[in-house]
């Protein structure tokens, strides 16, 4: 699947890697943009840490309890920290997720986890 065709579904399950080579999936919000898949999370989440040591994920569409709606593929992800992309990204989510998004965001610059977080950037 690519990232348009993912973008249709509202929640991708999103596995990352421990150093012992344990997967750990994670239902997340994501938008396409461009043949990316964008993601946002807080910064010290453990899907991030993961993501440190190693770029390698397998993605699937899911539901919001992460109950599997296609079939794995793998991909890559990589951290973003340009404010161009990190924009490209905000704007991607928010055209998906409308209202729920903004209040998110709301709620994040008012608790200061907005400056906390990581943004993802997934190649499928």
């Amino acid at each position: 699947m690519n990232a348009d065709e993912l973008d249709r579904h509202r929640y991708l399950s999103l596995a990352t890697f421990r150093r012992s080579g344990a997967e750990v999936a994670t239902p997340v919000w994501f938008a396409a943009q461009g043949g990316t898949l964008w993601v946002v999370s807080a910064g010290d989440a453990g899907k991030v840490k993961r993501l440190r040591s190693s770029s390698r994920v397998r993605i699937a569409p899911c539901d919001a309890r992460g109950g599997l709606r296609g079939p794995w593929q793998e991909a890559t992800a990589r951290l973003v920290s340009d404010a161009a992309l990190i924009a490209r990204a905000r704007a991607a989510l928010r055209a998906k997720y409308g209202w729920q998004v903004r209040v998110l965001d709301v709620f994040a610059r008012l608790s200061g986890r907005a400056k906390r977080r990581a943004w993802i950037a997934i190649t499928p």
